[in-house]
């Protein structure tokens, strides 16, 4: 610590000084409070429709993929009962415990569309608090304008 080499004029004397400018740092237990009872758990939803539609994707393949590459704790495809992953004709629905995040489904759904070399076509859009949809990108009608 740093020690002025004469008290401060604050109060008359350096004890003043050191205990109301500079407070002495003291070690205070802590608890750790738990949560019992009802556990928070989310509900996201991927909404393929349109690709699977056209057979473009295909939605247990997709559904796998999630499932293996989904990490608890550090460890992807353990996903024990925090998580679940599920399907329902053209939708993905994964059941989770928080933390877990909607951004992180984002990132393995962009994951398996580039793995599936479909990056190009589809993107990932949110369409309300909980859900996902994959959709095409809007192209322009340029056809007429190269014949």
């Amino acid at each position: 610590r740093w020690l002025p080499h004469r008290p401060l004029n604050l109060a008359g004397s350096y004890h003043f000084y050191w205990n109301n400018i500079m407070p002495a740092t003291t070690k205070t237990a802590t608890k750790t409070v738990k949560k019992v009872g009802k556990k928070s758990l989310v509900k996201y939803t991927i909404d393929c429709w349109q690709p699977i539609e056209d057979k473009v994707l295909d939605a247990a393949a997709f559904e796998k993929f999630l499932h293996d590459r989904i990490k608890v704790n550090g460890k992807a495809g353990d996903l024990g009962s925090k998580v679940t992953v599920s399907r329902e004709k053209a939708k993905i629905i994964v059941n989770a415990e928080l933390p877990f995040s909607k951004r992180y489904l984002k990132y393995l759904t962009k994951k398996y569309l580039k793995k599936q070399q479909l990056r190009d076509f589809l993107h990932v859009i949110a369409t309300s608090k909980g859900t996902y949809e994959l959709k095409y990108f809007k192209i322009a009608a340029n056809d007429a304008a190269e014949e």
